[in-house]
């Protein structure tokens, strides 16, 4: 059996008597108290979470961009220095190997963070494409650095209290994925405004010998702003309100970026990048418009959920989708699911079913996301 990896976070989450999952290979805390707690938190202050399961892979060369550019769908390129982009890795076939942010720290440096469970597969596939590269070297700093987020409609003000004085300019002016660099307890913290729970929210990076440090000072400065530490069942619940995809639920290498609703393949750049000749046909093709399925909302009356899994039926009863993700909506007080339908039924307002354990039970499609804070 393959030894869990431990968070530099470990001793902080077991002074606070958090639960524990395996998530990607990592012992991560799946709650402290209560899971709906520490949801409606996130939504009414802020919620401490820690991030350090994802990886932290380091691009650097003066031909970095056009790489990154042959190796992601996106335009890195076109991604200015100080700012940082959603992405995807795609297979030849055009299927989702990994959903990635992309930071560009500087004009020939970037840092790559993929998915937990993905991270040696983008490293390889990020070593086996730098081979026509001579001049990029890829850098995998996973196991030295931590990741911390703090997200909800007070994280601004937390983190404005936290940094240094004449550094809280850097904190209230940083746009939305855009990244910066600023003190904190006298360490140097790669702060970048991001997030997975719909919220206002913000991603610090820092060496882990110094993550304890940085965890408990923010704890401390969230104490008057109903900051609560929050595990991942909350994460979970916080990004399908948010309509925000998972990867090996709602994308995979069986799915398409255009199946998945992700407008993020740059067509128009000029580098032959993986997948691209399959991505054109399937466009084409109408994949996920006109044909084949395509990723939707679903929401009930009930607050009985359509888990993973659970066969969506037409009207008439005939097997037309998937639901990859589905739990009751804290915030919105009923159930909601995502799933993957033919296209046909894909249409806000359609009426569907949806098996749930033996009863079928009827579900509206609607847009994404459930949920948009403000």
């Amino acid at each position: 059996m393959t030894e869990l990896r431990e968070s530099a976070l470990a001793a902080e989450h077991e002074a606070l008597g958090a639960s524990f999952t395996d998530f990607g290979g990592w012992r991560m805390p799946l709650k402290y108290t209560s899971e709906l707690a520490e949801h409606q938190a996130v939504r009414s202050a802020a919620g401490l979470f820690d991030l350090s399961h994802m990886g932290e892979v380091r691009v650097v060369g003066e031909n970095a961009s056009t790489f990154l550019n042959t190796a992601l769908v996106g335009n890195l390129t076109a991604l200015a220095p100080g700012r940082a982009k959603y992405s995807v890795m795609c297979d030849d076939d055009g299927g989702i190997i990994d959903d990635l942010i992309i930071y560009r720290l500087e004009e020939h440096q970037y840092l790559v963070v993929p998915n937990a469970g993905n991270r040696e597969t983008v490293v390889g596939e990020l070593l086996r494409h730098a081979e026509d590269f001579g001049d990029v070297e890829i850098w995998d700093e996973t196991e030295g650095i931590a990741l911390i987020a703090v997200q909800g409609p007070a994280a601004e003000q937390i983190i404005s209290s936290v940094v240094r004085l004449d550094e809280t300019y850097l904190v209230e002016g940083l746009d939305y994925y855009a990244q910066t660099t600023v003190t904190i307890g006298g360490d140097e913290v790669l702060l970048a405004r991001t997030g997975y729970t719909g919220e206002d929210g913000f991603e610090l990076f820092i060496p882990e010998d110094r993550a304890g440090a940085l965890w408990r000072n923010l704890r401390q400065g969230g104490e008057d702003f109903g900051l609560l530490p929050c595990g991942l069942a909350c994460r979970d619940s916080l990004r399908l309100e948010a309509g925000m995809p998972l990867y090996g639920h709602e994308l995979s290498t069986r799915r398409t970026p255009q199946e998945a609703g992700l407008r993020v393949v740059a067509f128009s750049k000029p580098e032959d990048f993986v997948g691209r000749a399959a991505l054109e046909e399937a466009r084409s093709a109408g994949l996920g418009r006109t044909s084949g399925q395509r990723l939707v909302g679903l929401t009930a009356q009930s607050k009985r959920a359509a888990r993973s899994g659970y066969a969506v039926l037409s009207p008439a009863g005939d097997s037309i989708g998937e639901v990859t993700s589905g739990a009751p909506s804290p915030t919105l007080g009923y159930a909601i699911a995502m799933a993957y339908v033919d296209v046909a039924y894909a249409q806000p307002g359609t009426s569907l079913l949806v098996d749930v354990r033996g009863k079928v039970l009827p579900f509206e499609v609607v847009e994404l996301p459930f949920y948009t804070r403000g």
